[in-house]
């Protein structure tokens, strides 16, 4: 008698993030070039870079539903008046990951605060977040052999009016990331002004 083997359910991995538009990320690439070229790394394509809020992982396809639900909920209770703003000043090569990062030189209270009712309100779910702190920054190189010497070369400033969820699929050329849905953290009034 043969066992069948079980079916493997369709998952895919997903994480929550603060999302910067095109010109944000070229300013971001252009201030750190200098540094990722010297780092012996791989930059990471500037399509692909964001602060990420909180790291899901695999979730089984049938699931996004319920994250979705849970990222409304807590877009509701972090609505603001104005958005988010997030200044890039200093790098750090964080020697185990072998990564770059872009930091930010102060989040505002919200950012860390959103992060952790994410994590929570996605554990309590019963869903598995990483539950690392919340730390802004952006990977701008990988695979890093050794800390740059030099500096962003200007302060970045990113502005966010919400957040998103976000897939992560792996491809032969990198990882590729594609928004599923995105959640307003403006009042309406104020994110047309």
């Amino acid at each position: 008698m043969t066992l069948a083997s079980p079916v493997s359910e369709p998952s895919q991995r997903l994480f929550f993030a603060l999302w910067p538009d095109e010109d944000a990320r070229r300013a971001l690439v252009a201030a750190t070039a200098r540094a990722v070229r010297r780092c012996g790394g791989r930059a990471v394509p500037a399509a692909n870079l964001h602060v990420t809020l909180a790291f899901i992982g695999s979730v089984a396809a049938r699931r996004v539903a319920e994250l979705r639900s849970i990222a409304r909920q807590q877009a509701k209770a972090f609505v603001q008046e104005a958005p988010l703003s997030l200044t890039f000043a200093g790098l750090a090569h964080w020697t185990r990951p072998q990564i770059l990062c872009a930091l930010a030189a102060a989040a505002p209270p919200a950012a860390p605060a959103l992060a952790a009712a994410l994590k929570d309100a996605v554990a309590a779910a019963g869903f598995a977040p990483d539950l690392k702190p919340f730390q802004a920054h952006v990977t701008v190189a990988r695979k890093v052999v050794h800390a740059p010497t030099v500096p962003v070369a200007r302060p970045v400033v990113w502005c966010f009016d919400g957040f998103t969820l976000v897939d992560s699929r792996t491809e032969p050329r990198g990882p590729v990331y594609s928004v599923i849905e995105s959640y307003p953290l403006v009042k309406a009034e104020k994110a047309r002004e």
